[in-house]
């Protein structure tokens, strides 16, 4: 989902500036303070919201948790500031936190206006809908004349305009600009549909009262790239979550898991040696232990360990690999060498 947010670079500065950040320099001032400070949801089930015991879960959490096992050697050393969707990039900007995982999409407006830099993508999204079985409706072309729930100054809210205009739909949008206030306005009946990232309807609909009585609609209508960001102009920072979440993906494309990584690391295979620093080289070019990317595995799991463990089908959320599978298996997670 993405927000209307355009700060001209001279902004973003002048922020950074006065919340004393430096434009480089993040992991000296992360290992100092001995933790990562990560923006989250906080509210999105699946990807990040403590459960009922105040312990943080998710996918977006667990790529915060691999920046910190890369670092410390101790996933756990992160302090999560659940952040909304408008105050999300201001956070990033001003130095409140290190890494913004909290489903943002990738765009070309964030990236060069922003003075953000977005790492490998975690999750691919699209904007779908939402609805109540009871309504009878199968697909998005019969929503006309629908009373629709939106989020405010998103692209969330143009991308429905967009394509109920261009199928010569007409709609009412409901808008209501707290993600929580938002679902409760839709369970309680004001209105039709409620349209987000499909990844995000599921989430909704997974506390939802009784999750049975809705449906995602078929029809995805935008592509949402969710991916961590970090500010611009740390390269070696950048690098880090980067990695960190190239990491994962590369140790299920390796058949490395939490649960075999201590026997993999006997292997005479040499990029496993590499990737699992029993090869010196990658740790040092990252200015990071030779066994950041074990400490990431053995602690948070690869790819298909986060996904499945915290969206995948035996979840609430019941979601598919899809986009999200490798490479090799028909998706679109793919890691260059690491070496």
């Amino acid at each position: 989902m993405v927000q209307f947010e355009r700060i001209v670079p001279a902004v973003v500065a002048a922020l950074c500036l006065t919340a004393g950040v430096a434009v480089s320099g993040t992991l000296a001032d992360v290992k100092t303070k001995g933790f990562v400070q990560a923006g989250v949801n906080g509210e999105l089930f699946g990807f990040g919201k403590p459960d009922e015991k105040g312990v943080w879960k998710g996918l977006d959490v667990d790529a915060a948790r691999a920046v910190a096992a890369a670092i410390f050697g101790d996933a756990e050393k992160v302090k999560y500031t659940p952040l909304t969707a408008k105050t999300r990039f201001t956070a990033l900007q001003s130095g409140e936190i290190d890494v913004l995982t909290r489903n943002a999409t990738q765009t070309l407006g964030r990236d060069t206006d922003l003075g953000l830099d977005f790492v490998q993508v975690n999750y691919y999204d699209g904007q779908g809908f939402l609805v109540p079985n009871k309504l009878g409706v199968k697909n998005a072309k019969a929503l006309d004349g629908a009373s629709v729930c939106v989020l405010p100054g998103t692209t969330t809210e143009q991308n429905v305009a967009d394509y109920f205009r261009q199928n010569k739909l007409k709609m009412n949008p409901v808008v209501i600009e707290n993600n929580a206030e938002l679902a409760k306005a839709f369970f309680a009946g004001r209105c039709d549909c409620l349209t987000s990232d499909a990844s995000q309807l599921a989430g909704i609909r997974a506390v939802a009262p009784n999750p049975a009585d809705y449906s995602i609609l078929p029809e995805i209508i935008s592509k949402e790239p969710l991916a961590p960001a970090v500010r611009h102009g740390d390269n070696q920072w950048k690098d880090i979550v980067n990695y960190a979440v190239l990491a994962m993906i590369e140790a299920e494309e390796l058949g490395i898991t939490s649960k075999n990584i201590d026997e993999m690391m006997t292997s005479t295979n040499p990029v496993v040696q590499r990737f699992l620093g029993v090869t010196p080289g990658n740790g040092k070019a990252l200015g990071l232990d030779e066994k950041w990317a074990y400490n990431i595995v053995k602690q948070v799991g690869n790819y298909s360990e986060s996904f499945e463990r915290n969206v995948g089908v035996s979840t609430p959320l019941m979601l598919k690999r899809g986009l999200n599978a490798l490479w090799n298996q028909g998706g679109l997670m793919y890691s260059p060498p690491f070496k």
